[in-house]
């Protein structure tokens, strides 16, 4: 469930920036940079530059959130917790992902051979899936900012200074 509340087309724009931030690490630093790079054989070393362009981002947002909890108004604050949270997330697929392939690099002895690559590729999956899921919730997250909506936990969580709710949205409910 979500609450709906009156907020300032300023407000809306604060509270979209973490959103928008956490949108371009995941499509155009972890689909399209990557993707090219790999694809391409003569930046295919630059690959490890994706890492640690995402670290630089995943470090910015959480580090935003902590600064949002004591200088940001409560409705910017709760999207930048919104934000923070799913990005946590996100950043333990990746080392989950990292310490698969840093455990198959050393099981093979530096050798990488196609069946370590393929387990490899295995490991990559959920994570791949893990960011279209995580690219279509920060959509939806990036509309309501601008539409004054947060979900319920984050009331709960951080009820110091909250808005009252002009309206609760049901998620069956849809647009109106």
């Amino acid at each position: 469930m979500s609450m709906q509340f009156n907020i300032s087309k300023e407000e809306a724009k604060k509270a979209k920036f973490p959103h928008e931030i956490f949108l371009i690490n995941l499509i155009f630093n972890h689909v399209l940079v990557f993707v090219a790079l790999l694809t391409s054989r003569d930046f295919a070393q630059y690959v490890f530059g994706v890492p640690i362009a995402s670290a630089v981002i995943i470090v910015f947002i959480l580090l935003g959130a902590q600064r949002a909890k004591s200088k940001a108004s409560w409705y910017v604050n709760g999207h930048w917790q919104l934000c923070a949270k799913r990005n946590f997330y996100f950043f333990i697929m990746i080392a989950i992902m990292g310490l698969v392939f840093l455990i198959l690099y050393l099981v093979s002895g530096g050798n990488l051979r196609p069946q370590h690559w393929a387990l490899g590729g295995a490991a990559a999956l959920p994570t791949m899936v893990t960011v279209l899921i995580l690219v279509i919730m920060e959509s939806e997250a990036l509309h309501h900012a601008s539409e004054g909506i947060l979900p319920d936990w984050v009331k709960e969580k951080y009820p110091q200074g909250s808005l009252q709710p002009i309206a609760e949205k049901n998620p069956q409910q849809g647009a109106e």
